[in-house]
């Protein structure tokens, strides 16, 4: 089995790297960045979600499994005084694969029939940082409202516990395919009116968000940024790609947000 591994950076992190490579080569496994079948991410969710795009082409072959050597996150559920038995896990190559939706942007361009397709594994949102964001939301070809404020959020259900959550939009299960639109800071009065509430929408349904007027704005896929102009339109929907993960043990996903968001203790 060939492996790679993508470090946080910092001296566990590098420290941690060091010895998985180390063993895992001594138990026979090969390391190749270009083309590994697993990913060992060390660090937090932040060194999962680069280690994503990092091997974003590689979807259908590579499955990602991460230590968190930080605050406990939702990708990484191995500590990093497991190291040795996930090494084990790892070179005796079973494990199950369980896969998460992933969300599809594509951004369309005004002066041109060019389009630009994005994968996000958390979320994207759209942003207009110096003036009120105007934008026409489409629902499956129907306009469904004019929003007016910060921002919005388009999330995974995997990334609903992010920047979703700090938004107050809803903890959905990551098995789910669907998406969630949520509003940063809507404008309502008795002029302007948004529906004031975070949507969740299945796989088969697409949002269309269409600029109305204003300044260039900016989109985020996760942690990337892009500084739009002439933009006619984003759409949003549920990708058919998903991303894998390799489990070795239980991985009780209502039990990490207990312990995340409740347990004061972890």
């Amino acid at each position: 089995m060939k492996f790679a591994i993508q470090s946080r950076n910092d001296e566990l992190s590098n420290r941690l790297m060091d010895e998985a490579k180390k063993y895992l080569t001594d138990f026979g496994l090969v390391f190749d960045e270009a083309e590994p079948e697993i990913v060992l991410s060390i660090g937090g969710d932040g060194t999962m979600l680069h280690a994503y795009h990092k091997y974003q082409h590689r979807l259908q072959e590579t499955a990602f499994v991460g230590i968190h050597t930080g605050h406990l996150g939702f990708y990484a559920d191995w500590k990093p005084e497991e190291i040795e038995k996930l090494v084990i896990a790892i070179s005796r190559k079973k494990f199950q694969v369980i896969e998460y939706p992933l969300l599809e942007v594509t951004v369309n361009y005004q002066d041109s029939n060019e389009s630009v397709t994005y994968l996000a594994m958390n979320e994207s949102t759209v942003k207009s940082p110096e003036v009120t964001l105007v934008m026409d939301v489409e629902l499956n070809g129907g306009h469904f409202e004019r929003f007016r404020g910060d921002g919005l959020c388009m999330s995974t259900p995997s990334g609903s516990t992010a920047y979703n959550k700090a938004l107050g939009g809803a903890i959905l299960h990551p098995s789910l395919a669907s998406m969630q639109l949520t509003e940063m800071a809507s404008i309502n009065n008795r002029v302007f009116r948004t529906v004031g509430a975070p949507l969740v929408l299945p796989a088969h349904h697409k949002c269309v968000l269409t600029p109305v007027k204003g300044p260039d704005f900016m989109v985020t896929i996760d942690h990337l940024q892009l500084f739009l102009k002439d933009v006619k339109s984003i759409e949003y929907q549920v990708s058919e790609k998903r991303v894998r993960f390799a489990r070795f043990r239980p991985f009780p996903f209502w039990s990490r947000v207990h312990d995340s968001f409740i347990d004061s203790d972890v």
